[in-house]
């Protein structure tokens, strides 16, 4: 973050400051949470349904809240709202190029892709963790400063609306919608109403803008009509497009890279077909923004693992792979995932096992999604599948119903410990283990185990 004053601050979020500390500069980021306060920076006192800020904000250098604290405070009606206005007050100020993202699945991959690309051509910020909401979104904004080029941010939606603002934060100059899925379904209602909001993001974009669409998908494709843009297109059918596919034998794709007349050859660092997709719209992000091609092939074959549980692959000691896949989860991202579980193992020609946890936010239609899972789960041939506690249940049914003769095997366990316990006692060195789920239902944790249990019960390093 540049450095401000309280009083500019103040100003900047028509906020009030007692004029004794009006001159105190913060030169640090802004942060929420009081256990990891940063020296110099703006504490955020956000009240909650559980927690008050205001009341951990004794010791910080500085506060934006809602009423005076113990440390010096520019009191608002709402932080949270201030918090927004101070992003697009900040990023008024500086030079840089605003690229925004939104999906149903593929947002933070793409996201990671883009941001490394980029970050070869010039100083690049982009979205850390989650930060893709109302409070992430300016978070993400402010920790970009005068030397910043290029501002990657990732946006999500909870309804109708949420896009629209978060652009109104940061108004990017080039936007991508890569597909509109069933992710978050629950909370809208159908895909018709997440496309609408997805949409959001590329209305926002000026004529002399670049909104970035997903050629493959109906509803992405038809938003080419909600902007004055110029639209790029990715994928089959694309102005941004992948040929000569192939993959190793841990399911990290390789193909050429075409726009125009020209072509470049990829090889990426991450397993999974579905990585293909993220990387073509990175790819036709980074076009936009001015990027060659050429570049842009080399950024994607250097590119890393950049965020933590997204398709992180391990393998033990003792040659046990490990698909840690437990950040996030939905009928289309897991159906993807076991596809690459399946692939991994006949290459290597192992068993497959896949760790099935509840995929939340799916509303009415959960039973239906985790069915849907299980019966890919049975398409694809993965030998066994671990269905984890009752909200996950429909996973179950979706094997036994399957039109496929599948002569794999189904365990269905209360919970996570039940299924630790499983999966400790009967996976061996010469399996692959997927573990996927939404977040709060903390898979995380039997990946952990199994890396840290060796065929002797020592630990060994991933």
């Amino acid at each position: 973050m540049i450095p401000m004053t309280l009083g500019e601050i103040a100003d900047a979020v028509n906020g009030t400051v007692s004029p004794e500390v009006a001159d105190l500069v913060v030169d640090g980021p802004p942060y929420l949470d009081s256990r990891n306060r940063l020296p110099g920076g703006l504490f955020v006192a956000v009240v909650g349904e559980r927690v008050d800020g205001h009341a951990y904000a004794d010791g910080a250098h500085a506060v934006l809240g809602s009423r005076p604290t113990g440390a010096p405070t520019v009191v608002v009606d709402d932080p949270v709202v201030a918090l927004g206005r101070l992003a697009r007050h900040v990023l008024d100020r500086l030079d840089v190029t605003v690229v925004a993202l939104t999906g149903s699945q593929g947002k933070t991959g793409t996201k990671d892709y883009l941001a490394q690309v980029l970050a070869a051509a010039g100083p690049t910020v982009a979205t850390a963790g989650n930060h893709n909401n109302e409070l992430g979104v300016p978070l993400t904004v402010l920790a970009a400063d005068a030397g910043t080029r290029h501002l990657v941010v990732e946006m999500g939606a909870r309804g109708i609306g949420h896009i629209a603002y978060l652009c109104e934060i940061a108004p990017p100059r080039v936007a991508a919608v890569i597909n509109v899925g069933t992710a978050h379904i629950g909370e809208f209602g159908s895909q018709e109403a997440i496309a609408l909001a997805k949409g959001e993001i590329v209305e926002a974009l000026p004529v002399e803008g670049t909104a970035v669409l997903n050629a493959a998908d109906p509803l992405v494709a038809a938003m080419a009509s909600r902007t004055r843009a110029r639209v790029l297109t990715f994928g089959p059918g694309g102005d941004v497009s992948a040929r000569d596919i192939t993959s190793d034998d841990l399911g990290r794709p390789s193909f050429h890279l075409g726009y125009g007349d020209a072509w470049h050859q990829v090889r990426l660092r991450l397993s999974g077909a579905h990585q293909i997709e993220n990387a073509l719209a990175a790819a036709a992000l980074a076009l936009a923004v001015g990027l060659p091609l050429a570049e842009v092939a080399a950024g994607l074959s250097g590119s890393e693992s950049a965020s933590p549980m997204r398709m992180e692959l391990h393998e033990r000691a003792d040659g046990l792979i490990v698909i840690n896949d437990s950040y996030n989860a939905n009928p289309a991202s897991t159906t993807a995932a076991l596809d690459a579980l399946r692939l991994i193992g006949e290459r290597r020609a192992r068993r497959t096992v896949a760790v099935l946890g509840e995929m939340r936010e799916l509303g009415t239609s959960a039973h239906a999604g985790h069915a849907e899972v299980g019966r890919a789960a049975a398409a694809l041939g993965i030998d066994v599948v671990v269905v984890v506690g009752e909200p996950a249940a429909g996973i179950a049914d979706g094997l036994r119903s399957a039109d496929v003769d599948w002569d794999g095997e189904a365990i269905v366990t209360a919970g996570r410990d039940e299924a630790l316990a499983w999966v400790r006692e009967n996976v061996a060195a010469g399996d692959v283990v997927l573990v996927k789920a939404s977040n709060g239902v903390a898979l995380w944790v039997i990946s952990e185990q199994l890396l840290a249990q060796d065929q002797e019960g020592g630990t060994s390093t991933p």
